[in-house]
């Protein structure tokens, strides 16, 4: 029977740590600021930024909220930008997407600062990344590392698929598992033998958005799972990528939809907040 890795209490362990942190800077006069920009009521992103606004919170990360109207246009966001951008008293900028279809998403992440790009997205960032430079990580890839390294399962030398070619998931998670000293497959829908492909897999990555797709017969004997699907059924409940009751008696270690891979986003996202001091010089 495969462990759990349990992804609220480690999160709940960094947030910890960066709680004292902070405590730290503000006893030397520093604080760290956060905005927020949400345009429209998306009630998915609305819940997502609450809990972000949450987290600011509990680590004492002062936290900027700005709730534009769907009709908002796009000039006036990318002036917003500017001027958080040219704001030294806002260390990273976070703008919620999706955006409504008259934005273009590219355009706004791009006149983002990158050294206030804490959601990791701007091409400075991602190059970075490539290239072993200090830089903000994609949230959700940051904190699957730190899950695979707190609940004790190596990476250097393991053989890692990770199926998904996303910007925010499925790339950077393959250069921080090279990064890792690990062997890294990306697969895709267009992957030829894919299941033969995941059995090779020490570490699966799921990341294809397609709930319940892997099941047994794509898992390796004692592989871990990670699985960063998360998906609403008929019945209410949550599932993710990954048919978790059909594998768990197969991995040796797997992440739970919820409880997961999700807490981790947003505790990586508050740890780029505290690493924003030190790209910026202000440390």
């Amino acid at each position: 029977m495969a462990s759990l890795i349990d992804g609220k209490q480690i999160s709940q362990d960094i947030k910890d740590e960066l709680r004292e942190k902070v405590r730290k800077y503000k006893e030397s006069g520093k604080e760290i600021a956060l905005a927020v920009i949400q345009v429209g009521n998306d009630p998915a992103s609305s819940v997502y930024v609450n809990n972000k606004k949450k987290a600011c919170e509990y680590i004492g990360i002062k936290s900027v909220a700005f709730e534009l109207p769907e009709e908002t246009q796009q000039d006036e966001l990318l002036k917003l930008i500017d001027e958080l951008n040219a704001d030294q008293g806002i260390q990273g900028i976070l703008v919620q997407l999706p955006l409504p279809k008259h934005m273009n998403e590219n355009l706004i992440i791009n006149r983002i600062n990158p050294l206030k790009d804490v959601d990791g997205f701007h091409p400075g960032n991602v190059g970075a990344l490539c290239i072993g430079q200090p830089g903000f990580v994609s949230c959700t890839p940051a904190g699957i590392i730190e899950l695979l390294k707190r609940s004790g399962n190596e990476v250097v030398g393991k053989e890692c698929v990770v199926v998904g070619r996303s910007n925010i998931v499925g790339k950077p998670m393959a250069l921080l598992l090279l990064a890792e000293n690990a062997t890294v497959t990306i697969a895709h829908s267009k992957t030829r033998d894919l299941k033969e492909v995941c059995k090779r897999a020490d570490i699966l990555i799921a990341a294809v958005g397609k709930p319940k797709m892997f099941n047994r017969d794509y898992i390796k004997e004692g592989a871990v799972v990670i699985d960063v699907g998360i998906h609403r059924m008929e019945n209410g409940k949550l599932c993710g990528d990954v048919d978790f009751e059909d594998v768990l008696d197969k991995c040796s270690a797997i992440t739970p939809v919820p409880g997961g891979v999700g807490p981790m986003t947003i505790a990586m996202l508050m740890n780029n907040c505290v690493e924003s001091l030190k790209l910026q010089r202000m440390e």
